[in-house]
């Protein structure tokens, strides 16, 4: 059995959760703490896959500034962030690009895209 203490981060509220993993033949989570269902949902995920978007900006030729915002599509495993942002740091796109224009198809086969944030 393990303990472990959360910060919702699911909605607005920001609950205070506390996790317990049971191993009984078969792995479950007693969740409290939470005043929403998301809470529960969100606790499993963190204590199972933890995942997050990401943003961040590349670089941009052409462009009214020299980096335009992008972010993933999904979230990604966490435990990914890191290489995530060093493939990004590498990018160059050239100009004009729109809000939403697909800048990485599927990063590390993932069925994640990375997508601008804004036109320029």
């Amino acid at each position: 059995m393990g303990k472990k203490n959360l910060t919702c981060i699911a909605c607005p509220l920001g609950c205070s959760l506390e996790v317990e993993r049971i191993i009984n033949g078969v792995t479950s989570y007693n969740v409290s703490g939470n005043k929403c269902p998301r809470g529960v949902d969100y606790a499993i995920k963190e204590m199972t896959n933890p995942t997050r978007m990401v943003t961040s900006t590349v670089k941009i030729k052409d462009g009214l500034l020299p980096r335009i915002p992008v972010r993933t599509s999904k979230p990604i495993p966490k435990e990914m962030i890191f290489k995530c942002m060093e493939v990004l740091n590498d990018v160059e796109v050239n100009g004009p690009v729109k809000a939403g224009d697909v800048i990485i198809k599927n990063i590390f086969d993932l069925d994640v895209d990375i997508i601008a944030s804004r036109s320029m």
